[in-house]
């Protein structure tokens, strides 16, 4: 079968860009930028949390991999992998008409690693503070493919604006196709981690694949310098800093949380034992590590079964939930001894601090934290372990008395993954209402 005119067509004009210098390919591309700063209203962009936003989600996905080649079709429709599976990973969702018509998923590095480092050395961007995000999973219904950026453009922004305000991520990565790594180069930054083309890259289905990143704290300078002084539509450093899209939907959060955990037992159970068989296909030490991360007796029934091991009492049992936010150690018996600190984690009975200077183990003390809004908390505390990272020293802090503020965070943050019957509990502010700022967010 002879190709058609258009995909003719549409071959020469490729072949005529290529030859072009790179400079002038990615101007050429930045000219085509049509970002609309205030979208159809049919148009609706969230959090996937419950079961239908999540089937809808996997199963573009699913059909957007096959159709590129990325997988052979599964039997159930969906593509979920693992790393779905993990509290660390948002899927954001954008809808249109109520159909889903766009997703993307964020893996912030957790138990499991990235699906990336499997093919890339990330060990270059790790070496560079702030902690790292992967986007993955990005789909768009065939419908608006050819619509510009109708749903891609604020699909990204969802995502921009998640990652730098919410889910505390200073470096993108993303592994894409070659024909399409110049769009992501001219249009938002990415820089390539490598020069090499990764030409089996078995997350898609052995495609080729190339690396890139993104730093966040670097992105709004380098947007202003290409976009800046260009018509409304065409001024992507406006529209990723400072337009308010009323159709983001952004989670509603009471404490000073950095993730959006949706997945309930009953989740878990519907799309990794039923609809697919990614649990029972997971190795012992990815069975183990789901025991460690969902250690509540709920989910015992879902989580796929480990082998007996003698020392299995040496893996953590209790969660560990993520925050951020400053507050301070006071030293006992110490004037003024005061330390400031930005906690990045709490439990039941400790937290995982940042402190200016270090801290000797076995010090005693006191933290005072806001935890969220008008969550104010003042705990007795013991340092009990510290090492260094590139972002400060860690002190890990025991608490053997917490006061009642620090009680009903961490019971907020143990059933916010779910609600009665296993329902989603992750809530959404108000459509028109635009994200907090850090100022707004400080304690």
């Amino acid at each position: 079968m002879k190709p058609s005119r258009g995909r003719r067509a549409s071959r020469v004009g490729r072949a005529l860009l290529g030859r072009l210098p790179q400079p002038w390919r990615h101007a050429l591309f930045r000219r085509f930028v049509d970002c609309d700063p205030d979208p159809d209203p049919r148009l609706q962009l969230g959090i996937a949390a419950t079961r239908d936003d999540l089937e809808s989600c996997f199963a573009l996905l699913h059909d957007a991999y096959v159709g590129s080649g990325f997988m052979k079709p599964h039997p159930s429709g969906l593509r979920v992998t693992p790393y779905h599976a993990l509290p660390t990973t948002t899927t954001l969702y954008a809808r249109f008409d109520g159909e889903v018509v766009g997703t993307l998923s964020i893996i912030r590095e957790g138990v499991f690693g990235f699906p990336m480092q499997s093919a890339f050395d990330l060990a270059p961007l790790r070496a560079i503070p702030g902690r790292i995000a992967e986007i993955s999973a990005l789909a768009v219904h065939p419908r608006f493919r050819k619509t510009g950026g109708t749903v891609l453009f604020p699909l990204m922004k969802f995502m921009y604006e998640y990652c730098t305000r919410y889910f505390d991520t200073r470096h993108l990565v993303i592994a894409v196709n070659p024909n399409r790594i110049e769009l992501y180069e001219a249009l938002l930054f990415f820089r390539r981690l490598q020069a090499q083309v990764v030409d089996n890259y078995a997350f898609a289905g052995g495609a080729p694949a190339i690396g890139a990143t993104l730093d966040l704290a670097l992105a709004p300078e380098l947007f202003r310098a290409a976009y800046c002084g260009r018509p409304v539509r065409k001024d992507m450093h406006r529209y990723f800093t400072r337009t308010v899209l009323p159709n983001i939907r952004w989670p509603s959060r009471p404490y000073f949380t950095t993730n959006d955990p949706v997945m309930s037992p009953a989740l878990l159970d519907h799309f990794f034992n039923r609809r697919t068989k990614v649990f029972p296909e997971l190795d012992e030490r990815r069975r183990r590590l789901l025991q460690a991360i969902y250690p509540e007796p709920t989910y015992a029934a879902v989580l796929p079964p480990v082998a007996p091991q003698a020392d299995a009492g040496a893996v953590r049992r209790h969660a560990r939930h993520s925050l951020r936010c400053p507050g301070r150690f006071a030293l006992a018996g110490v004037e003024p001894g005061s330390v400031p600190i930005e906690v990045l984690d709490v439990s039941a009975s400790g937290c995982l601090v940042h402190a200016e200077r270090a801290l000797e183990a076995g010090t005693r003390g006191f933290v005072d934290v806001e935890l969220g809004i008008g969550c104010h908390s003042r705990v007795a505390a013991r340092v009990v372990r510290r090492s260094a990272s590139l972002d400060g020293l860690l002190h890990g802090l025991q608490i053997d008395a917490p006061d009642a503020a620090w009680q009903r965070c961490i019971r907020h943050l143990e059933a916010c993954s779910y609600g009665p019957g296993g329902a989603p509990a992750v809530a959404a502010a108000p459509a028109a209402e635009a994200p907090p700022t850090p100022a707004e967010c400080a304690c």
